[in-house]
């Protein structure tokens, strides 16, 4: 009988050759390169090595995770993603985490949930709710720049998604982390969701990483 982490290995490959396809109907946010690909001054002879990224390899038969993980290959990992508007994440959840509230500004988000169950939904810009639980092998887009979450709903199972972007720097921005973590003034972010600054303080308090 296979064990669950060559299951998952077995489960984790396939998908991310399955998915290739999922990345031709996203949204491209990135200009159009005059050339095929391109390649950064500190290569000199970009050879089939440029345009492999291993670093996935780490997530096959390693152990879960006992917090909310996400594993991003972009531009900034994998430069061969520049100009060609594509980009991954692989996302890991424990039974009962989430990924918070948050937005990608460059490009739709095309989810592929390989294993577990996810409730996940977007808002969009007339503050309406879409909401749905997921199954695996389910497929859900998040449309460009809309906020939008995703939560794992099981209690001891882990959940895995693999999120294609059409932009090979989609960009996230954390709701949770940009309204209590940058400096905004208490009383500015009382005042906006009609509360005090003790509430205010212990929110920012939650954010802080924790020693």
């Amino acid at each position: 009988m296979a064990s669950s982490s060559a299951i998952f290995a077995s489960k984790f490959l396939s998908v991310l050759v399955a998915s290739t396809v999922f990345v031709q109907i996203t949204i491209a946010a990135d200009p159009d390169i005059l050339s095929d690909f391109i390649v950064p001054p500190n290569v000199t002879n970009a050879d089939g090595s440029f345009f492999t990224f291993s670093g996935l390899r780490s997530l096959v038969n390693a152990q879960q995770p006992q917090t909310f993980q996400i594993s991003k290959v972009g531009m900034n990992e994998f430069p061969a993603l520049n100009g060609q508007s594509v980009s991954y994440a692989v996302l890991q959840f424990p039974g009962g985490t989430a990924n918070p509230p948050h937005t990608h500004p460059r490009a739709a988000e095309l989810l592929f949930l390989v294993d577990g169950f996810l409730q996940v939904g977007f808002v969009d810009s007339n503050n309406k709710l879409y909401f749905q639980t997921l199954e695996t092998g389910d497929i859900f887009v998040f449309p460009k720049g809309l906020v939008h979450f995703q939560y794992n709903v099981a209690g001891q199972k882990t959940a895995v998604a693999i999120s294609a972007f059409g932009s090979a720097n989609a960009g996230t921005v954390s709701l949770p982390n940009t309204l209590f973590s940058t400096g905004i003034d208490d009383t500015i972010l009382a005042n906006s969701f009609k509360t005090d600054t003790t509430t205010i303080q212990a929110l920012k308090k939650g954010l802080s990483p924790q020693p």
